[in-house]
């Protein structure tokens, strides 16, 4: 939006032109995705309205107002007290049944159960994400032991279903297999987006400094810091998917612990741009990265039972487009870092310099 010429730049790419050509590129993937990053954006901040504003929930003085207005946007079933008497669940299957002669054959995509074995559970059907936009709660409450129905909530208030679209188009479970890599595609062009703007920067910013060789600090810093936000976080986001192969199941925190793997890779990358000279930090890193993505599908064959040979074979295009994914992935890092260990940057031309004034007075003079 800040370009003034963003739809003419849309329309013209001059390849094989250098830094012009990077900034073509920079202005097409601008513009290409512009409706879904105001989109994703502005869904994202809905989103999660009430944890940056929580002050209008919180006036709500009783604790069960609040509780009524956050199952108006989530699947929350309010606590059910227990009887302490023992009693067999109703036939699950049956529940199931009659939802989807409600809803339609496949369409349910859950439950929750309350109090299971208890004279006072409850089992809520809940409808599947990707039959709606909307992820306001839709399900069917049971009283567990009689299979009698008790609740069908499958509407909410005007606001809360607002809410609930613009949440559904931010995460995009309603959609199929092509929206979904549409999804990617153009938040993969955002990316590239941001990440050439920064290389943009600073490398126009360099041609400009009296020593290009020896920065000043300020410069030097932001140099580093672009290497770890662009180049370290494909290492730290392999780091992450390393980290879910090799971790036992039985550890304590898994979850939480394939985080700090993240973002302790992370920031190794952003210590290593610092001790390195840029332009081995830039290769390094890409290098490292393409590593790591380029064995995570070998990794995924002898820690799972889904190998990339036997899912091509039986059809599984999830596991087996997340492998091929991942090797794609690991080519164009490798190609970037190729592409970065070839580059040199052009010399600096010495500006020309002018004639000094009083030269051109005395000749001025004895011309006259």
């Amino acid at each position: 939006i800040t370009h003034k010429k963003i739809f003419a730049d849309f329309f013209t790419f001059r390849w094989g032109k250098g830094q012009r050509s990077w900034l073509d590129g920079h202005a097409a993937a601008s513009v290409l995705g512009l409706p879904f990053h105001l989109m994703i954006t502005w869904s994202g901040l809905v989103m999660l309205a009430v944890l940056y504003m929580p002050w209008g929930l919180s006036t709500l003085g009783d604790k069960r107002q609040q509780a009524e207005v956050v199952s108006e946007m989530r699947l929350f079933l309010p606590p059910h007290p227990a009887a302490g008497s023992a009693a067999p669940l109703a036939d699950i299957g049956a529940m199931v049944r009659q939802a989807e002669h409600r809803w339609g054959s496949g369409a349910v995509g859950g439950m929750q159960i309350q109090n299971p074995g208890d004279a006072q559970a409850r089992v809520a059907v809940v409808r599947a994400q990707s039959t709606r936009v909307s992820t306001t709660p839709n399900y069917l409450l049971f009283d567990g032991t009689q299979g009698e129905l008790l609740l069908a909530k499958e509407s909410s208030g005007a606001a809360a279903q607002t809410q609930g679209v613009l949440y559904g188009l931010h995460l995009g479970r309603f959609a199929d297999a092509a929206t979904r890599w549409l999804y990617f595609l153009v938040s993969l062009a955002g990316t590239a987006m941001v990440g050439s703007g920064l290389v943009l920067w600073t490398v126009k910013r360099r041609s400009q400094l009296p020593d290009p060789q020896r920065p000043y600090f300020g410069f030097r810093l932001v140099e580093c810091l672009n290497i770890g936000t662009v180049a370290g976080l494909s290492v730290a986001m392999a780091a992450f998917f390393w980290a879910n192969r090799l971790l036992p199941v039985a550890v304590a925190g898994r979850a939480a612990w394939e985080v700090h793997v993240f973002f302790l890779a992370w920031a190794a990358t952003f210590v290593h741009a610092f001790l390195r000279p840029p332009k081995r930090a830039w290769v390094e890193q890409f290098a490292l990265a393409a590593i790591l993505l380029a064995l995570l599908p070998a990794l995924t064959a002898f820690t799972t039972p889904h190998p990339l040979w036997r899912t091509v074979r039986a059809g599984d295009w999830a596991w087996a487009g997340a492998d091929l994914t991942l090797l794609a992935l690991a080519m164009l890092h490798a190609y970037i870092g190729w592409r970065a260990w070839r580059f040199t940057p052009k010399a600096r031309r010495p500006r020309a310099s002018a004639a000094p004034q009083s030269t051109s007075v005395r000749s001025a003079a004895e011309v006259g």
